[in-house]
């Protein structure tokens, strides 16, 4: 049985927490400067972030992995809003609330948030995504690429300790990459983090076939992570628009138990910030999604309010 798409507002309940001042602006916590809206409430570069969520487990599911990424919007949005505000003044981002998969119709729903998200773009806002299942990474793209029309060069930075290029039936979290760079010539993809474990020999051919770059995640902090940051520069410059996305399940399961495959030797959360906060510097960064953030099994919040500070630091970094 396929349900259908919906969208709902954000509770703006989940945008409360402790107001250490009510009216200087350098004592606010997030809370008090995002504001919830319809997209068709959106003004012209009224708002340097938008937020929107998807709320789907449909991709999990699919993919055999632990469900429960679907909660996992609301829970990010409600750690978020605790979090002193220390953006840039005049920085305002909005909330436009969750596109839910209901039952079986994940493409339908992928669709939708790529409309969402070309949309937020189109008022020269940027996208601020929370999942769901990483299968959040395909309708980020589908409305990337409507954004920037099908003859500009989009990249794709994906931290993650997996390929996520499966040869399945049907699409779910683990075959995004390989629907993309299948369907789109002027696609291209870095991987940052991947777990020779976590990956078998085929994914690894697959990816070479299909012209992935990718870095392990052993060697992501050597030389102080010159190497990287080369890897990250070069691919940048090579594409028209680059959009960055964040599998939670990249991070050392000591630090995020709260994801649906969890990486007992995952990145360190402290890389992952060096990592997203250099890559949001680009001046071609359109973009931003975090996924497989799962609340159902997740230890005191620890994954969630994780997720939480990484969007923050992320958020802060844009084009500095």
């Amino acid at each position: 049985m396929r349900w259908v798409v919906i969208h709902t507002l954000a509770d703006e309940q989940l945008w409360t927490g402790r107001v250490d001042d009510a009216s200087d602006p350098a004592g606010f916590r997030f809370h008090q400067v995002v504001s919830v809206k319809e997209l068709d409430e959106l003004g012209e570069r009224e708002h340097a972030f938008g937020i929107v969520g998807f709320a789907s487990d449909e991709g999990v599911r699919r993919n055999k992995g632990r469900q429960g990424a679907a909660q996992g919007p609301d829970a990010i949005r409600q750690q978020l809003a605790k979090l002193p505000y220390n953006l840039d003044k005049g920085i305002v981002p909005v909330d436009i609330g969750n596109v839910h998969c209901e039952g079986h119709a994940l493409e339908e729903a992928q669709a939708e948030l790529g409309r969402h998200v070309a949309k937020v773009l189109d008022k020269g806002t940027t996208p601020i995504i929370f999942g769901g299942g990483h299968e959040t990474l395909y309708g980020h793209y589908l409305g990337a690429r409507d954004h920037i029309g099908p003859d500009k060069t989009i990249g794709i930075i994906n931290i993650d300790a997996h390929f996520d290029m499966r040869d399945d039936p049907e699409p779910s979290s683990g075959t995004m990459f390989r629907q993309i760079l299948e369907e789109d010539a002027n696609a291209g993809y870095l991987c940052l983090g991947i777990q020779e474990f976590g990956n078998t020999e085929a994914l690894f051919a697959t990816a070479r076939k299909l012209g992935c770059e990718y870095m392990l995640e052993k060697d992501i902090a050597a030389n102080d992570f010159q190497d990287t940051f080369t890897k990250i520069d070069d691919f940048s410059k090579r594409h028209d628009a680059v959009m960055m996305t964040l599998c939670t399940d990249s991070i050392a399961a000591s630090s995020a138990p709260g994801v649906s495959a969890p990486s007992p030797l995952g990145l360190d959360p402290k890389t992952v910030k060096i990592l997203l906060t250099y890559v949001a510097r680009k001046r071609n960064v359109i973009s931003f999604d975090i996924s497989e953030v799962n609340p159902l099994v997740d230890e005191s919040n620890k994954t969630v309010k994780l997720a939480a500070n990484l969007v923050a630091e992320t958020m802060r970094s844009f084009h500095k």
